[in-house]
């Protein structure tokens, strides 16, 4: 029977010591309810940090036990460990470049690398002695970046989903860490990645591609031979409990407390956790703007503020905290009363209870962060609106406004924006609240936390099941065999051979791809078997293809089929073609080459040539579709056929069709084996002209009307030696 684990850098437990006593106590974070679905059934299990250095071996096993019952593992850290791994490469290096803090937050430190590389394998192991084959693993966010791709080295088949909880930064932003390319490397061990927003996976897109070998297909990165699927699924939260604890009568005497309390001011909510990305002190400063210029709020605003500790042992941290005490202790001291204090500031965390009566009773809560991967609190306040009143203020910076889009949202650098946010949210009349509040409402109830759990892991076997049915696809030792089995059995053969991409990788420069001494010798050994006609069929020059393969026993089809060269004798071309088109297609292109560095044009017999290959990621693919749009119209006026490639985007007669060139050949004589081979969207007109019998390989895994794929051109001619050297089993 499969399992899920859950891995994440910490417990879903709080572990306190009393005297010699470990007491256990459950977390309430959202994360921790919405996975409890998950890890508390069966096998299950959740491993992860207890959260506190524990160092006696004796409190270990004894703490081992006691979680062993909940379902839980821990991992124990040495205090070294947490400061490097955790206060270091975590919160130093991931936590800042992400949130978009760099020059004056980032510190890269070689030894806070190894330490997060090494508590990688710490937990790699950890999850290796519980794991099975079959088993499902869910890795949680930026401290185990590493993590899928260790796993994925022990386990090649294991499924394991990925998501990230904090945002993932531009290109720009991530390239600055050293560490770069390990990082994405580890996240794409995984077979789903997942983010909060759409922003993100464009995000980790571009990254990807731009820093790794790999290449992607709307959201599909392929790398090696494996499909990863990136996509967003913002988080919810357990909206049953934040909607019925206001019905809870702890929490209706807080209610009216409170109500008693600020009963002749408008209540202004904000919660947060002490952090630089939280946009605190900017908030107090549109709060102070608003008292500033609009004195009439005085005494009829009050903003209730809670800062919830974390990290002050950090000097950052700790002169944030200050900085906020000054601000609140400024704004108090210049405008309280006796009667009025226009903020009450609280550091410290509150029960749930608290909270929850603070949502019911704020009339406004102002969640305005300077970068955020969702916030939960915009959702919590939201979920305790039961009378659908009250406005929500979010900054558009965190990853809940692509989903909350009737609160006010805002960009929490503009001072006056927020300001003016506020008098909005306190003077909107009842029926616009309800309006605004009745969809949001709506949205946080069917998006809840089981929900994204139920839609992550349902997307997880469906990536699964996607890559299973490639992997049957793929020339695999047993389906080799079949073919070497059937080609021996035949006594006239075709073999149609693409160039670039199938025989030989890209390159480049387009002259460097030629043909060496390994590609000749197979060649050789195929065309020496009597039964054999083997056919190289490419979008080359007949001129580059006649000087390396003239003077073999080659059929040549060259230009996509413009040109042809039967053995022994001259090059003839298709007759009754013009090439008078080229010269309004000419200066467009030229037009392009001049915009685009790196591009150039290639002129065949036929058709003309934009290449791309050489210029910066994503600017060529961005002018090869402009470049599209621009000719489309004339291409079908003048009867030409626009074929986007690998890099590159060839204009060229309509007639002209290496399906067409292919099936000429097939249809002259009475073949009994046809196997074509080919990677580009050229080839796959000859997949589809070729009769059923025929076996038709796609070169890379990608989608095509091929029967079969090889990833690479290595494997392709191990394929094609296969052929000439393997006897066949009886």
């Amino acid at each position: 029977m499969s399992k899920t684990i859950i891995v994440s850098n910490r417990l879903p437990v709080k572990i306190s010591k009393t005297g010699e006593e470990y007491t256990l106590s459950p977390s309430e974070g959202g994360l921790a309810t919405g996975l409890g679905s998950i890890y508390k059934k069966g096998d299950n299990k959740w491993i992860g940090w207890p959260g506190v250095e524990i160092t006696d071996d004796g409190d270990r096993q004894a703490i081992t036990g006691q979680l062993a019952d909940l379902s839980l593992v821990p991992i124990f850290l040495e205090q070294e460990e947490i400061n490097q791994y955790y206060e270091g490469f975590s919160n130093e290096v991931l936590w800042p470049i992400f949130h978009y803090y760099t020059s004056t937050y980032a510190v890269y430190r070689q030894s806070n690398w190894d330490y997060y590389n090494a508590v990688n394998h710490k937990f790699k192991d950890a999850v290796l002695a519980i794991a099975e084959p079959g088993d499902v693993i869910w890795i949680h966010d930026y401290q185990l970046l590493l993590l899928a791709q260790l796993i994925r080295n022990e386990m090649p088949d294991v499924s394991i989903g990925f998501f990230l909880h904090i945002p993932f930064p531009s290109h720009e932003m991530f390239r600055l860490i050293p560490w770069r390319k390990e990082l994405l490397q580890g996240m794409l061990g995984a077979d789903l990645i997942g983010f909060h927003t759409f922003d993100d996976v464009r995000h980790f897109l571009d990254a990807s591609t731009r820093i790794l070998p790999v290449s992607s297909s709307a959201n599909v990165i392929t790398t090696g031979d494996r499909s990863v699927v990136v996509e967003s699924f913002p988080m919810g939260i357990d909206e049953k409990k934040y909607s019925s604890l206001p019905l809870e009568k702890e929490v209706i005497e807080q209610v009216a407390l409170i109500k008693e309390t600020f009963k002749n001011t408008k209540l202004i909510l904000s919660v947060d956790r002490l952090d630089y990305s939280k946009g605190i002190l900017q908030r107090l400063q549109a709060f102070e703007l608003l008292l500033q210029l609009y004195p009439e709020y005085c005494e009829k605003v009050t903003m209730h503020m809670i800062v919830v500790p974390s990290r002050d042992t950090v000097p950052q941290y700790a002169h944030l905290r200050d900085e906020i005490d000054k601000r609140v202790g400024n704004i108090n001291a210049m405008y309280r009363n006796m009667e009025w204090t226009p903020i009450h500031y609280y550091y410290r965390s509150f029960p749930v209870e608290t909270l929850s009566a603070l949502y019911y009773a704020a009339d406004v809560c102002l969640v305005s962060p300077m970068r955020d991967g969702m916030n939960l609190v915009s959702k919590e306040y939201v979920a305790s609106r039961i009378n659908n009143d009250g406005v929500l203020i979010l900054s558009e910076m965190a990853g809940a406004s692509k989903e909350l889009i009737d609160a006010l949202i805002v960009n929490p650098n503009d001072t006056r924006e927020v300001c003016n946010a506020i008098i909005t949210a306190i003077n909107m009349p009842l029926s616009e609240q309800k309006r605004r509040m009745k969809q949001m409402r709506q949205l946080v109830a069917k998006f809840n936390i089981t929900h994204w759990v139920k839609i992550f892991m349902d997307r997880l076997k469906e990536v699964k099941q996607m890559q299973r049915s490639m992997q049957t696809r793929h020339v695999s030792l047993s389906t080799e065999q079949s073919i070497i089995n059937r080609y021996h059995k035949t006594k006239k053969r075709i073999i149609f051979l693409d160039y670039d991409g199938t025989l030989v990788d890209f390159k480049p420069n387009i002259n460097q791809a030629s043909p060496d001494k390994q590609l000749y010798s197979i060649i050789e050994k195929l065309s020496e078997d009597p039964a054999n006609m083997l056919v190289i069929i490419s979008g080359r020059k007949h001129e580059n293809l006649g000087e390396w393969f003239g003077d073999k026993d080659v059929y040549l089809i060259a230009e996509h089929g413009s040109w042809f060269k039967q053995q022994n004798t001259s090059w003839h071309k298709i007759s009754g073609l013009s090439d008078s088109w080229k010269h309004d297609i000419y200066p467009i292109l030229e037009t392009y080459v001049d915009r685009t560095p790196g591009s150039f044009i290639e002129e065949k017999t036929y058709s003309l040539v934009w290449h791309y290959r050489n210029t910066q990621g994503g600017l060529g693919e961005l002018r090869a579709n402009e470049l599209i749009n621009n000719l489309k119209y004339l291409a079908s006026d003048k009867g030409l056929q626009l074929l986007p490639g690998d890099k590159v985007l060839e204009v060229k007669n309509i007639e002209i069709n290496k399906g067409r060139a292919a099936l000429m050949l097939v249809e002259k004589f009475d073949y009994d084996f046809v196997i074509a081979f080919g990677d580009d969207y050229t080839d796959e007109d000859i997949f589809k002209a070729l009769p059923e019998s025929a076996v038709t390989i796609k070169v890379g895994s990608n989608v095509s009307a091929a029967k079969f794929y090889l990833r690479n051109p290595t494997e392709v001619r191990n394929f094609l030696l296969s052929l000439t050297e393997q006897i066949p089993v009886q």
